[in-house]
This record gives structure tokens, C-alpha cells and sequence, in this order.
């Protein structure tokens, strides 16, 4: 199984979003090639990040939530997610009321694109 590992400093989310990225309505994704390794090589390095404005903590946990376990299906899908970049993932507060089949779908097509 696939971990989640996320970025802890200031300097790896700053070098990340000057990458490559992809907005969509319900959320924002950012890339860039790995430019250090994770504690085990199964792990794949991505962050997921809120901002305040959204709402209270209870909205901003659900949609981190929700858009976490996007994540752990597509990586069990061989091909969906590349381990060979970090991601930076920033929810918007339309992810809230969007049904999670609808998102899904959204963030396999921008996870592809990025792969181009």
C-alpha cells in the first residue's frame, strides 16, 4: 500500500508551486519533479493545504478528507499518479458540496495531464 507523505517546510512548498500546475473549480494541483527522496520509496509526497477563508475547521477537514481519499484510490489504480513528482493539492470550497464520484473523475484527467 501506497503512504501519503507530507512536505514539512516552507522551502519545499515554495520550490513545488513554481512548477507545473493545473486549477480546476474544485481544486488546485501542483507538481514539480522530486527534488529529494521520501522516507521509503513507496511513499508518494503530497500535501494537501487549505486556506482559512474557506470556512470553519469542520468544512476544511471534510474537504481535505474527501480529496485525501481520491488520492488513495488513484494510487491504487496502476498509472493514475506518477511517484516521480510531489504534488501540492489546495482545496476550494466548491469541493464541499461536490459528489466525490464527480471529483474523482476531475482529479484523474488533471493528474494525466500533469504527466505530459
Amino acid at each position: 500500500m501506497v503512504k501519503l507523505e507530507s512536505l514539512k517546510k516552507s522551502y519545499q512548498f515554495k520550490k513545488a508551486l513554481k512548477q507545473k500546475k493545473i486549477h480546476t473549480e474544485y481544486f488546485s494541483l501542483f507538481a514539480a519533479k522530486n527534488f529529494y527522496k521520501p522516507k521509503n520509496k513507496s511513499n508518494l509526497l503530497i500535501s494537501f493545504v487549505m486556506k482559512k477563508k474557506i470556512g470553519i475547521a469542520v468544512k476544511r477537514n471534510r474537504i481535505k478528507r474527501k480529496l485525501k481519499a481520491i488520492v488513495q484510490k488513484l494510487t491504487k489504480k496502476r498509472g493514475a499518479i506518477s511517484r516521480d513528482y510531489t504534488y501540492i493539492v489546495f482545496g476550494k470550497s466548491n469541493a464541499f458540496a461536490q459528489k466525490q464520484d464527480v471529483l474523482m473523475s476531475l482529479m484523474e484527467k488533471s493528474f494525466s495531464k500533469l504527466k505530459k
